[in-house]
């Protein structure tokens, strides 16, 4: 049934789709990126029944790219060898600015949030109970943070934490290891780091994957909520493609028969996810101010600028942060933000004739932008 409803949907869009695609061949096959938050045989056993369900669904070949850091999923997408990815809001930031890349859906938790959190975690038995205890920077500590382009691994603790205090990490703990989210709860578990980066999600991931590993696990410090994590796809890629993607992905757990939507969400449950939501670029506003305010606190602390070169510096990272704070307010109460609100109402309802109409606008929207 889920087959049909999208051979339909994306039907309707052939036309304008070809007429876009200006007589290119719509490719066939199709590389998906999967940012490494754990070891990549595991994320595969998680991973492979979705990829297998999209192949399925829109006749692609769908091949999963398992990289072994962020970056690598994000460069493979710069060159064309990932044309849609799953990324946290930081390097999905970086695939935008630097890849090629669009934002066009986000996850939502299995719970049902639409938010996750940053954590520093501690072993169970660590005389640590706070953040501050950890903050002696007496480089007795061994220190494990996440990717350099992760969000809740890596900049958030980072802003929150480090830049909020004017500490270095490397000037204040023993070593400082960069590691997935999975590496780093183990290390806490097994004592082989004092203290590290790691987030909700991946905690609830480890409670299944490792549960007494993850009873040997404290939290200590806990972030502002979130926003759940964007897909992406490259702006380029055939319309046709895209159309059948997006159909496919807010399709998928919603449409169908009973026995389908009850097999969808049962593999987006062992991803630790719900159904997929609609989105756009402005989901990375929250995360550039981020961005700014921790270059902004950056720069206040730092002793070898002249008071000229601060003073100026600080005035432009400030009108940046107004500047996305004002695109924040606009992107509340554009056209694109009423449509998904209207359609999340739909989905609650659980009207599937309004959903299948939406879904069909939204796919068209895509192949008509860029």
């Amino acid at each position: 049934m889920m087959r049909a409803f999208l051979t339909c949907a994306v039907g309707a869009l052939t036309i304008g789709a070809s007429a876009l695609a200006a007589g290119a061949q719509t490719p066939t096959e199709i590389n998906f990126g999967v940012i490494p938050t754990e070891a990549s045989v595991n994320q595969k056993k998680s991973w492979e029944p979705f990829l297998q369900a999209m192949a399925k669904a829109t006749g692609f070949k769908v091949n999963g790219v398992y990289a072994t850091d962020y970056a690598g999923v994000i460069e493979g997408m710069r060159f064309n060898k990932v044309q849609i990815a799953w990324y946290g809001n930081k390097s999905g930031m970086e695939a935008v600015d630097r890849a090629g890349g669009e934002v066009f859906a986000r996850i939502v938790a299995r719970d049902g949030n639409d938010g996750y959190y940053s954590h520093i975690i501690v072993h169970k038995d660590s005389p640590f109970a706070k953040v501050e205890d950890i903050l002696k920077c007496d480089k007795s500590l061994d220190f494990g943070i996440g990717d350099p382009n992760s969000t809740s691994g890596f900049l958030v603790p980072t802003a929150y934490i480090f830049a909020a205090r004017n500490i270095d990490p490397k000037t204040c703990f023993k070593t400082v290891r960069n590691a997935n989210h999975q590496a780093n709860a183990m290390a806490v578990a097994n004592k082989q780091v004092a203290v590290a980066t790691n987030n909700s999600e991946n905690l609830q991931r480890v409670e299944v994957t490792a549960p007494d590993a993850r009873k040997q696990i404290k939290i200590i410090w806990t972030s502002p909520l979130i926003p759940l994590d964007p897909i992406v796809w490259r702006k380029d890629l055939d319309p046709a493609v895209k159309t059948k993607l997006y159909a496919f992905l807010m399709s998928y757990g919603r449409i169908g028969s009973a026995d389908e939507i009850a097999a969808a969400k049962a593999i987006l449950a062992d991803l630790v996810w719900s159904t997929f939501q609609p989105s756009s670029n402005n989901q990375l506003i929250p995360i550039r101010v981020l961005e700014a305010n921790k270059t902004l606190m950056r720069v206040q602390g730092d002793e070898k600028l002249s008071a000229d070169e601060k003073s100026s510096q600080v005035a432009a990272i400030r009108a940046e942060i107004a500047k996305l704070e004002e695109m924040q307010k606009k992107a509340e109460t554009d056209e694109f933000h009423r449509r998904a609100a209207a359609f999340l109402e739909a989905d609650k309802a659980g009207r599937q004739d309004d959903l299948k109409k939406m879904i069909a606008e939204f796919a068209a929207g895509t192949a008509t932008t860029h």
